[in-house]
């Protein structure tokens, strides 16, 4: 006989076993379990890929196609042996922030204004005709779509439009590790792609020349101009910087300043000091001040007072003379000398304590007004202080301004001088060149640019069948339920007993007609699902004269109470059977045999209202070839199901059946939703988990599971109710083969 130490000893083993199964289909048979994925769905990616495929291709071959042409120009910079005007102007031109310069003014507005004018794109055919290409818009019904409002267009609305719309199909893009520059354009006309880089090139150029030989005129007036506005500014500065020396007697400023400021910065220390004090003394403030009026007790739970020694002290004082004062009260009566010692020496702690609270709120109270009069006094000397200084700050600060100011005129006359006498701009205009010249120009092309209709299509296949594809992993990854033999195994690391088929039952008496099948049609699948799992059964332990079967599921709803009719009627035509309905809180075995919901059953045997006799029904069927199955009905609904199964009644009255049933079949509870079925396991000897295909989630299954393991209650087998074999077959042989046989 078994102890129970090696019962404990194989309920772990079992629990060490789900789990390590559980990690297996973690970890194993990936390969497989994707190749079973895409073969559920190999025909939904299939005709999902050939839609998107479809619909890229109709709108790519709808498409207008557009042409692109490139030029290509060379940003000319040579280096001078003397100062030329750029350098004059700050312009370096052997800087590379140059050709980014360059490159910004190609893609200026300015400059695509230019092209738009020269080339009269205003009235080209190109801008002036109707959108073409594929709209989704005209699929629609026009009372879907919001009806534009009807504007007149002006020619300067519709040249800036243009401008926009050019600037947008230009490309100018500089070659890598060099001073070249690709222009490219596009448009559905071949001859306009060709002609606007080309004409952007010559404009740039041109208005480059403009500029320079602009710029040069202007230089060689001005300079002389500026030289003498320059010396005279200077002199100026210098004289009125003196003369305001002399009046202010000005020597030394910065150190007076100094001293001024290091008495200013120890103030405002001192300053954000007392502040930071009177806030903490402001908060206890407040905190006594919400509690006045009221007696000292109220103002121990402030932190100030509770941290104090002394006041820890007296009520740690206060605290032993309480329990001296209880110990004594539970001994003595009231009028004992030693009670009424007791109670003087709590009164005279209390006191002691309330005093010195008192004390400490006055100190706190005077710490507040000291720490505002100590900010005061240091507001006052600071603002003593900055006036100081302030006037010391006016006139530095205007001193600083003439000293910038003659430094200025002094640096900018001597750069003007110089510049002056090493630049001849004479003959730097003769030796102007251009910004760039030209490489390439754009040529008219034949062949299309964009749209590349095959790779679209190609390239859409690829991407439809991808997304296809990782949405139906999706959908697989997001269903967790239970729906073969092989989840079961995997996902529960349990053995499956049988697998009872989905049947399409109409909806009138559905429930009764499934309850009663396996008498009703004995040669179908769903009859022959049932002689598996008594077969399973029978086999489970030979030696076992008597078993009792408890049923049960994760959650309402998944057809235990249906298997466990059906189970009985066949375990009754082997042996003699008894079916009990043990879900008291929702019972449903009485409706299913025709029986009165308030018929005497077993709330009434367990209560002991009634005898055995008036409570079992026992079920005649001409269909029943052999055996006898007998029912005992839940009863009247009790109000503690759960104690009249725990108690020691229904466990004697379980033994007196064993001894006259070789089955009983007991329908439990879900066992998430209550207790009972954790109770009921205790008792039986095989415990059969039902599960609902395609429903219940695996998560689910586990957490119920591992309720009965946690309470040393193995799980003998899984039953999977209501398995389409038909979706099913679509996994493998094995359900191909179940389904055509």
């Amino acid at each position: 006989m078994k102890t129970r130490d090696d019962s404990q000893a194989l309920v772990a083993n079992d629990e060490k076993y789900l789990t390590a199964q559980v990690e297996e289909y973690e970890t194993t048979d990936d390969f497989k379990n994707y190749w079973h994925t895409f073969n559920k769905y190999k025909w939904k990616i299939f005709w999902l890929t050939l839609l998107i495929g479809l619909l890229s291709a109709f709108i790519s071959f709808s498409l207008q196609p557009i042409y692109r042409s490139t030029a290509q120009i060379l940003i000319e910079s040579e280096q001078k042996s003397i100062a030329s005007i750029e350098d004059i102007y700050g312009v370096n031109p052997f800087l590379k922030e140059y050709y980014q310069s360059q490159l910004e003014i190609l893609k200026s507005r300015t400059l695509a204004e230019k092209v738009v004018n020269k080339l009269d794109l205003v009235n080209h055919p190109v801008f002036n005709q109707k959108s073409q290409g594929f709209d989704w818009r005209k699929m629609l019904p026009s009372s879907w779509l919001p009806q534009p409002d009807k504007e007149i267009v002006t020619v300067e609305e519709k040249h800036k439009n243009i401008v926009k719309v050019v600037m947008g199909q230009l490309s100018i893009m500089p070659v890598r590790n060099s001073q070249l520059i690709k222009i490219s354009f596009e448009s559905s006309d071949a001859v306009l792609a060709a002609k606007v880089p080309n004409t952007l090139i010559k404009l740039y150029i041109e208005s480059d020349l403009d500029a320079k030989l602009a710029m040069s005129n202007k230089a060689a007036s001005w300079l002389n101009k500026r030289i003498e506005g320059l010396r005279k500014n200077l002199r100026q500065s210098e004289q009125k910087m003196q003369n305001y020396m002399e009046r202010n007697q000005l020597i030394n400023v910065t150190g007076i300043k100094s001293i001024a400021t290091r008495q200013i910065e120890e103030t405002a220390t001192n300053l954000v000091r007392a502040n930071l004090r009177l806030t903490e003394a402001e908060s206890r403030y407040k905190q006594i001040r919400k509690l006045r009026g009221r007696s000292t007790d109220a103002f121990e739970s402030i932190p100030t007072i509770l941290e104090n020694q002394l006041v820890q002290t007296l009520k740690t004082t206060e605290l032993d003379a309480e329990k001296n004062l209880s110990r004594l009260s539970q001994r003595y009566g009231r009028k004992h000398p030693k009670v009424i010692a007791a109670q003087t020496e709590l009164k005279t702690a209390k006191y002691n304590t309330a005093k010195h609270i008192k004390r400490v709120i006055g100190g706190i109270i005077k710490e507040y007004e000291i720490a505002i009069a100590n900010v005061k006094a240091l507001k006052t000397s600071l603002k003593e202080n900055e006036l100081k200084i302030q006037q010391l700050n006016r006139k530095e600060y205007q001193l600083g301004i003439l000293e910038r100011e003659v430094k200025a005129n002094r640096q900018l006359y001597d750069v003007f001088l110089s510049r002056f006498k090493e630049t001849d701009v004479s003959q730097d205009i003769q030796r102007l060149k251009t910004v760039g010249r030209i490489i390439d120009l754009a040529l008219v092309s034949a062949i299309t640019y964009k749209p590349n209709k095959k790779l679209i299509v190609i390239i859409s296949l690829i991407l439809g069948f991808m997304f296809s594809t990782m949405f139906s992993f999706l959908l697989e990854y997001l269903d967790n339920t239970i729906k073969n033999r092989e989840d079961v195994e995997r996902k529960l690391g349990m053995p499956l007993l049988t697998t009872i088929p989905k049947l399409k039952l109409s909806k009138r008496n559905q429930l009764k007609k499934l309850q009663w099948m396996f008498l009703n049609d004995s040669k179908s699948e769903f009859a022959e699902s049932i002689r598996t799992a008594r077969t399973g059964i029978m086999l489970s332990a030979l030696d076992s004269s008597q078993k009792i079967l408890m049923i049960t599921s994760s959650v309402a709803a998944e057809g235990k109470t249906t298997f466990a009719i059906n189970q009985a009627f066949a375990l009754g035509h082997m042996e003699k059977t008894l079916l009990i309905d043990a879900d008291m809180r929702k019972p449903r075995i009485a409706k299913a045999f025709g029986l009165n919901p308030k018929t005497p059953g077993l709330s009434e045997l367990v209560a002991g209202r009634m005898e055995l006799d008036e409570c079992i029904y026992s079920v005649e069927e001409e269909k029943q070839e052999q055996g006898k199955i007998d029912v005992i009905p839940s009863g009247i609904i009790p109000p503690n199901p759960l104690e009249l199964l725990a108690s020691k009644q229904f466990k004697e009255l379980l033994e007196i059946l064993a001894e006259k049933y070789t089955y009983i079949v007991i329908d439990s509870p879900p066992c998430l939703q209550v207790s009972d079925a954790l109770v009921l396991a205790k008792l039986a000897t095989e415990v059969l988990y039902v599960v609902k295909a395609d429903v219940t989630p695996s998560q689910l299954v586990l957490d119920g599971i591992k309720r009965f393991y946690q309470m040393e209650i193995p799980v003998h087998s899984i039953v999977l109710n209501n398995v389409d074999f038909k979706k099913q077959a679509k996994y493998g042989p094995y359900y191909k083969y179940g389904y055509h046989y």
